[in-house]
């Protein structure tokens, strides 16, 4: 699977300097953690599972969350995995399909090494497990019980822990709490591809729900937890992991109202200030917002939980030539030694030193996501993605 895989090579040679790489379930954690992009949540309880499955990764996907949790109800848990058990099976007997790196949320631990036991050879599509309301006290059963179902199955399997519960929301407890999720994921970290933040139990603590024109960051004790967490749980001095961003509650069927106008126009002739007044009138601006501020705050990716949330945080993820320019640079050999050079842009400095680790990243996201051709932005890249 690849980013923008789904469109047509001869559009991505013209989006594209840099394409982005081919990668499967079995690629170095270090490339799949920041290449999750938007990561489509799905109640586990859904009857055509394995087309939706199918259906969504011909059209961008490469991460899905199968969901045992909070999407569907207590008494649909014990449906929701007899039917992934069967879903799974229907997808392992299709010749030739490529679903996206697959995750399940559990409730419980016991139930990671039962579902790894129940769904048998087609365990091998399964890459991981999304663990609720993560603490050092209740995180740690959910680790063991995945290293237990790991032996068991002899299949690599990675854990996305989620960052939600009160004790991380209150001042008084934020601190400790954080102390103690290092030390959980710090002991089991070949096996964490991400930490994920649960912003809709953040904000219902307090009662609150952020308006569709508004971001995370506007709600301020939200904003505080994601410093928080980016500050203990996401360095760049080898001691962090990556943090995905928050989900985005609107949607709108946005493919299907531009699809029609984009189409009548020839590739690359949409303009920017137009397609940009489409998107705050259809409720977009929001999204478009925060993935800014996302990638702004040191976070990579983000949990969504509508189709019409993907290609939007595609597009926006994909590196710029500006940056890749500036990344490439400031990582020559000849300049290990520090400095400040002048960007080949000629507007702004690049300071070698202060700015290396923002250049790893930087090249690590290109990798995954692929380097924009000078004259190609988040509108063409808009454009080119949506399914046809």
């Amino acid at each position: 699977m690849r980013h923008f895989g789904h469109i047509a090579p001869e559009v991505r040679q013209r989006l594209f300097h840099q394409e982005p790489c081919a990668f499967t379930a079995d690629s170095p954690a270090r490339l799949l953690s920041a290449a999750l992009g938007a990561t489509l949540y799905s109640p586990a309880t859904r009857p055509r599972l394995a087309d939706d499955i199918v259906k969504q990764a011909g059209n961008g996907v490469v991460s899905m969350v199968l969901c045992l949790e909070d999407s569907i109800g207590d008494a649909d848990v014990a449906a929701g995995e007899e039917n992934l058990v069967r879903q799974f099976a229907d997808l392992a007997a299709r010749p030739g399909a490529e679903p996206p790196l697959l995750f399940i949320r559990v409730r419980a631990p016991e139930q990671i090494p039962d579902l790894v036991r129940r769904l048998g050879s087609a365990g091998r599509l399964l890459s991981g497990f999304v663990l609720p309301k993560f603490t050092e006290e209740r995180g740690i059963p959910f680790l063991e019980a995945l290293t237990a179902a790991e032996s068991a199955g002899g299949r690599r399997l990675f854990a996305m822990p989620v960052l939600e519960s009160p004790e991380l929301l209150y001042r008084e407890s934020r601190v400790e709490t954080l102390e103690g999720i290092f030390r959980a994921v710090d002991k089991y970290r070949d096996r964490v591809l991400a930490l994920r933040l649960g912003v809709t139990d953040f904000c219902s603590s307090y009662g609150l729900r952020r308006a569709p024109d508004m971001t995370a960051y506007d709600v301020q004790v939200v904003a505080s937890v994601i410093a928080d967490v980016v500050n203990m749980l996401g360095r760049a001095d080898g001691t962090g992991f990556t943090v995905t961003g928050p989900v985005w509650e609107y949607f709108r069927a946005s493919e299907r109202m531009f699809k029609p106008q984009l189409r009548q126009s020839p590739f690359l002739q949409v303009q920017a200030a137009e397609l940009r007044e489409r998107l705050i009138a259809h409720a977009m601006d929001g999204l478009l917002r925060e993935i800014s501020l996302d990638q702004a705050n040191g976070l990579l990716g983000k949990t969504c939980i509508h189709p019409s949330h993907v290609l939007p945080v595609h597009a926006l993820s994909v590196v710029s030539h500006e940056e890749f320019s500036d990344a490439q640079d400031i990582l020559r050999p000849e300049r290990g030694g520090g400095g400040v050079l002048r960007s080949a842009y000629t507007n702004k400095m690049n300071e070698v030193k202060p700015h290396r680790a923002w250049a790893e990243r930087t090249l690590l996201r290109a990798e995954a996501f692929g380097v924009a051709h000078e004259d190609v932005g988040f509108v063409e890249l808009l454009a080119a993605g949506i399914p046809g």
